[in-house]
Order: structure tokens, then sequence, then C-alpha cells
């Protein structure tokens, strides 16, 4: 079962990864996240990179490249920095990127704008995911986002979608069925963000909600509404063949088991 699932690692240092490395090395889990964000950045997101594929090549890694938490000085370094990055992925073939704009994107420097420059560049291979936010219309009065996917999607360039999480299943099927019928004659892997709902997630998102992410009162108010929820949510990933990122805390074997066994009880 855990080879059709990703698990998202966090962790604020090199000896917590190795600890969560040997986790998952232990619970035969082979494909793993590193998001880019917070402490997880720059310096300790490059040794993170060294780190894993010196001593952990078994794994199957997605890296989440944030152009606004890796931006060094100006765009024309960032961009330097991000091809040198690339290059290196080429040479290494046991991760893919997923390119993200970041938490505040910056002006002429965001997923949209790398991803042009990217298909002007000569002799470089390279195929990226991308994040989609499917509630941003309807919920945060933002009507771009199909038009930003269009726009990345015509590069050439793009092999994945990763959808952000969120509480609405009509929303995300009118969406997903977009995405689909722009991409009809590409072969597009789907992956979708998933927590498994908790009293303690439930607190600290009503305490600090994340921003663009939207989760109903529905769920936030009832964790049996959200167990509910995550229940269809779980099944529809199934049915459009999109592969579910853990990005619960799943580091400990109550924790793991906890996970799976919601998953099996789909």
């Amino acid at each position: 079962m855990n080879n059709n699932i990703r698990f998202e690692l966090s962790f604020k240092n090199i000896p917590q990864l190795d600890n969560k490395l040997n986790f998952c090395k232990l619970n035969n889990i082979k494909n793993i996240n590193i998001p880019c964000k917070g402490l997880l950045k720059k310096d300790l997101f490059n040794s993170t990179i060294k780190y894993i594929s010196k001593n952990y090549n078994e794994f199957n890694v997605t890296y989440h490249y944030s152009l606004y938490h890796q931006y060094s000085k100006n765009k024309e370094k960032s961009y330097k920095d991000f091809l040198d990055f690339l290059k290196n992925s080429a040479i290494n073939r046991n991760y893919e990127i997923l390119l993200v704009s970041g938490s505040k994107k910056k002006k002429n420097f965001d997923s949209v704008d790398v991803l042009a420059y990217l298909k002007k560049e000569k002799n470089l291979k390279v195929k990226l995911g991308i994040a989609y936010n499917p509630y941003l219309k309807k919920y945060y009065n933002v009507y771009s986002e199909r038009e930003r996917f269009e726009r990345k999607f015509s590069t050439g360039l793009i092999n994945s979608i990763w959808f952000q999480y969120g509480t609405d299943i009509k929303v995300l099927q009118n969406e997903v069925n977009y995405l689909k019928n722009i991409a009809i004659d590409e072969k597009l892997n789907l992956f979708g963000s998933l927590f498994i709902p908790s009293k303690q997630f439930i607190a600290r998102f009503k305490f600090r909600p994340w921003k663009e992410v939207y989760i109903s009162e529905k769920c936030l108010y009832s964790l049996d509404n959200f167990f509910d929820f995550t229940s269809d949510l779980v099944s529809f990933y199934k049915i459009n063949n999109i592969t579910p990122v853990i990005e619960s805390d799943f580091s400990t074997p109550k924790k793991l088991n906890s996970v799976y066994s919601f998953l099996e009880n789909e």
C-alpha cells in the first residue's frame, strides 16, 4: 500500500532528518517529500540534499524548491542558483523537483516567470512538478490560477501537478476535470495533500490558519465530520488516480499505524 502514497518529512536539523529517514527505512517507506519552508531553506535545504544523496540513495525523493525561500540578493543570482540546482538534479537521478513560488511571490520571479526563462535555455532537459490550489477562486477571490496553470503547462516542462489541501470536493472535482481536459494529450502525474484528522491539527489550524488553505467550519468544529470528509477525499483520490501526500506527522509507530489504518478502512 505504501507504494501508492508519499510522506512529507519535517525536521529542524540533520540529526532529526537522519532519525526520520531511518524510521522510513525500517518501515519500508520509499517515497518521501522534502518541503522548503520555515527553517528548511538555504543552507539546511542544500545540506539535506547532499546528505540524502550521499547516505540514502534508496529513497524516491521529491524536493520542493521554493523560489521565495531560496531567493538570494536578486533575481539574476537566484535564477543562476536554481539552474545550478537543476543541473545537479540531472546528475542525481534519484530525486524530482516540485517548483513552487512560495508563501509570497517575488515580483518577476515566481514559478510562471522562471518556467518561461527555463524554456529559453538550450541543452536543458528537465521536467518539473507544479502546485495548484483549486480553492483560490471560490474562497479567496483569486481568479488567476487557471491562467497561471496554462502558462506553466505551455512551456512543455511540466510532468506533475500537486494539489493544495482543502475541504470542498465539488470544487476539487471541477478543477481536476478542467486540468485533465487541458492536458488531455499529456501524461501528468497527480498528487494531493492529505492530513489525518486530529484534535491537535484542528486546534493548531484554528489558532493560526494557513494562507489560502480552505478548511470548512464543519470540519473545524467536529472531528467526526472531519473524518467523514477525509474518507471522501481518500476515495476521490483513488478514483482519480491522485497519489496522496501525507503531511501529518507519521514518525512514530503509533502515528504511522494511524495513517495506515485510516487508509485501509477506506
